[in-house]
């Protein structure tokens, strides 16, 4: 069996990094932070970390793989997230119903803003766990 626990971002600026991922997904260090590494865990919830690595990298766009967030009022989530840093990303492909607004952190690591304000997960289950 396997599980997804930690998803790894190549970094350049690991204080600025940390401080935009802790705030835009409302995570707190697992760990006391080295000098090219730190792990942000969920603040309460069973959600997988996400680890940044400060070390060099080639961009490479469309990137490879990227994460997806829910949002559960997409338009807010998009605001604050810009007001943090990130910027949204243009792309004349994207279908006119598309549920996702693709973004980038301020290093230019791309991620997308999925509506979704009925998902199941915004409600905790009776085990504490949320659903996919």
């Amino acid at each position: 069996m396997l599980k997804i626990v930690s998803i790894v971002i190549r970094v350049r600026d690991l204080s600025t990094q940390a401080r935009f991922w802790t705030a835009a997904l409302d995570y707190v260090e697992r760990d006391p932070r080295e000098d090219d590494w730190v792990i942000l865990k969920p603040r309460d919830a069973d959600a997988p970390c996400i680890a940044l690595d400060a070390q060099p990298s080639e961009r490479v766009l469309p990137p490879r793989i990227h994460l997806d967030i829910y949002a559960e009022d997409q338009s807010a989530e998009i605001r604050r997230l810009t007001e943090l840093g990130a910027r949204e990303v243009p792309w004349d492909r994207r279908p006119a119903d598309a549920d996702y607004v693709i973004m980038e952190d301020p290093e230019g690591n791309r991620f997308c803003v999925v509506d979704r304000p009925d998902w199941a997960g915004w409600t905790p289950t009776r085990g504490g766990g949320s659903q996919a």
